[in-house]
């Protein structure tokens, strides 16, 4: 299969054609989510991202393998190696049993991601079922030289790797520099150099979460589980691995350095990272209090929302940005997501009410031809959704003229153009048409209801009784309804 898909790879710093290692099989790994509190924007970004690349590269025929972890063990406050483990600590909070934490936030977590349509991975491995293979990798790291054990914890040699190996590879820092930033952190005395990281934490009298070792009652470090889980589903080398741009340094420069002194070489061909989403500038996230989480959006329960806003425009409020640009949250942005959003459902809807004619108009043609493959080629740059969702609204533009007979369309045109428009926005962009909260008995209902008062109105006009028929849809207006006047008779839309 030769893949048209060109996707940036930040270990490189450059577009690449993606070439899986063993095609048509794919292997990708993304950093899932340290489940101590509820999912909030943040996390949603990555999510969709990643949910985007494994519906995509499906579409092209490819056989994927996406694992996605859950974080419940050994992801210390502040990132760092010293502190508590925000699970943990969240527990001691609640007064709970660590995995109650854990169950219900990746519960939480769950029913969030459906909610945005984000498709389950293959696999979902949870950190604390896989201690043992991280014990193994940490061996092998001790083995290999490039780790050191002091006071029951297991430490990373930088020094050691670097000589053999390089470690900044994936940020494009120096060991110099790095050693420089680490120099103000806590815990100088168990480290050889600052700058290394733990593999094996011994655990603290009050430390709740530990495990047996060969060097002490203890729990991983936070970068050994991608490595250990990545390797157990993937092989020791696969396609893709994922996460937030935040990941960089030092999550994923762990990780890197972890393959390479357990195996001898890389695990990974092609790093992809999102950026971020910030709120005034400011990377929205739990360790900076600023963060909106996803049920406070779906509800508008928050001092920064103005309203709610449906899982669908949170969706397409991600997509309409590229995956490595900075989205800043704003309520305008979201209102123009939640426009946009219904401006292409709308136009999907009505494809079920153009009429066929026997040829098309020469700009109807031409936009439904060339629709299917400029759409591929956005895809295919580097996964490039503003530039998709850009041609699904020219698309609506014939639609609309289409629905006011101002443009003609043949039989097989518009069969290409509900399959591509149904292709990219459903099946690859992932966005569907929402109900509201009404049943769909109810919602039948009071569909007939509105075309009963149109027939009234159509009477009415048939009878010149232009005052009656005027009243009538000055009425639905005042009720929030649009009724268009069209040579087949009245349509009617709820605006919402």
């Amino acid at each position: 299969m030769e893949s048209k898909l060109v996707i940036y790879n930040t270990l490189t710093r450059q577009k690449e054609r993606f070439e899986p290692l063993h095609a048509p099989n794919v292997g990708m790994y993304v950093c899932g989510p340290t489940v101590y509190g509820d999912p909030h924007l943040g996390h949603a970004r990555p999510a969709i991202t990643f949910d985007l690349v494994f519906r995509y590269l499906k579409h092209l025929g490819y056989k994927v393998r996406y694992v996605r972890n859950i974080t419940d063990v050994g992801h210390l406050e502040h990132d760092a190696d010293e502190g508590e483990d925000k699970i943990a600590k969240k527990a001691r909070l609640e007064q709970l049993e660590p995995m109650e934490i854990a169950q219900y936030y990746t519960n939480r977590y769950h029913q969030y991601m459906d909610a945005l349509n984000v498709l389950r991975p293959s696999i979902e491995p949870h950190a604390t079922g896989h201690i043992i293979e991280q014990q193994e990798l940490v061996q092998q790291i001790l083995d290999n030289g490039f780790a050191y054990e002091s006071n029951g914890s297991i430490y990373f040699d930088i020094e050691a790797y670097n000589k053999k190996f390089k470690y900044g590879i994936l940020s494009g820092r120096s060991l110099e520099n790095i050693k420089d930033e680490s120099r103000e952190l806590a815990g100088v005395g168990e480290k050889r150099n600052q700058a290394d990281f733990a593999l094996w934490k011994k655990a603290q009298p009050e430390h709740i979460m530990r495990w047996p070792s060969p060097w002490s009652d203890g729990f991983p470090g936070w970068h050994c589980e991608c490595t250990a889980m990545g390797r157990k589903y993937l092989g020791e080398e696969f396609d893709i691995h994922g996460g937030g741009m935040d990941l960089i340094f030092p999550h994923h420069e762990c990780e890197i350095a972890q393959a390479q002194a357990s195996m001898g070489h890389p695990a990974v061909k092609y790093w992809m990272h999102n950026n971020m989403l910030t709120i005034n500038g400011q990377k929205m996230g739990k360790s900076y209090n600023n963060f909106i989480t996803l049920e406070q959006f779906f509800t508008g329960n928050h001092p920064l929302l103005e309203k709610a806003y449906s899982p669908m425009t949170i969706r397409f409020f991600v997509l309409s940005a590229h995956y490595r640009g900075t989205v800043d949250f704003s309520n305008e942005a979201l209102v123009a997501a939640e426009k946009g959003l219904e401006k292409l459902m709308n136009a999907i809807s009505d494809l079920e009410r153009v009429q066929v004619s026997d040829k098309c108009d020469a700009e109807t043609e031409k936009v439904v031809k060339a629709l299917r493959q400029k759409c591929y080629d956005a895809m295919n740059d580097d996964l490039a959704t503003p530039q998709v969702i850009s041609n699904l609204f020219e698309a609506c533009t014939v639609i609309n003229k289409l629905i006011d007979h101002k443009a003609t369309i043949c039989a097989d045109c518009l069969k290409e153009l509900k399959e591509t428009m149904h292709l990219f926005t459903e099946d690859i962009l992932g966005l569907k048409a929402e109900k509201s909260g009404s049943n769909d008995s109810r919602e039948e209902a009071f569909g007939k209801v509105v075309d009963m008062v149109l027939d009234l109105r159509a009477k009415a006009k048939a009878n010149k009784d232009w005052a009656t028929s005027d009243q009538i849809r000055d009425a639905l207006a005042a009720a929030g309804f649009e009724v268009k006047d069209t040579k087949d008779g009245a349509t009617w839309r709820l605006n919402k």
